[in-house]
C-alpha cells in the first residue's frame, strides 16, 4: 500500500458547496497536492483508506453526516487520522470541547480561505489526535 510519505502529499477533502469543493481542490493541486475530492460525505467516507492521506479536510455543516460524525468514523479506522474541520461560522476551541468533549484535534479552518492559505496551514500546523 502507498503511504502518505510520498513526494505529493495526499488530502482528502469534502465539502457539501460543488463551487467551494472544485476552487479548493483545484487550488490545493496547484500547491503540489494530490486532492480526491467529494460533496457526500458517506462517499467520502467508502473511499477513505487509512494510513493514506496526509490529511483530511471536512466541512463541518452538511446534509446526512456532519464533519464531526465523518471524523469519528474516519477515525474508527484510522486512529492516527489528521483532521482538520472547516466552517464559514465562527469556531472557537472552547465551544468545540463543549459540543464534542471527546475530540482530541481543533484543527479549525475559517471560511472563506483560499486554497493558498489552506496550503500554509497544512504545511505549518500539526494536528494532535
Amino acid at each position: 500500500m502507498i503511504g502518505y510519505s510520498e513526494e505529493k502529499k495526499r488530502l482528502l477533502l469534502i465539502d457539501d458547496e460543488p463551487d467551494i469543493l472544485y476552487v479548493m481542490k483545484r487550488g490545493l493541486e496547484l500547491h503540489g497536492f494530490q486532492v480526491d475530492a467529494f460533496n457526500d460525505p458517506p462517499k467520502a467516507l467508502e473511499h477513505f483508506r487509512p494510513n493514506y492521506y496526509h490529511r483530511i479536510i471536512t466541512d463541518i455543516r452538511m446534509p446526512g453526516m456532519n464533519g464531526f460524525e465523518l471524523a469519528r468514523k474516519i477515525w474508527a479506522s484510522d486512529s492516527n487520522a489528521q483532521v482538520c474541520f472547516s466552517s464559514s461560522f465562527e469556531i472557537y476551541e472552547n465551544e468545540a470541547k463543549k459540543v464534542m468533549p471527546n475530540l482530541e484535534t481543533y484543527c479549525l479552518i475559517k471560511k472563506p480561505v483560499t486554497p493558498a492559505l489552506v496550503a500554509k496551514h497544512i504545511e505549518t500546523h500539526a494536528v494532535s489526535r
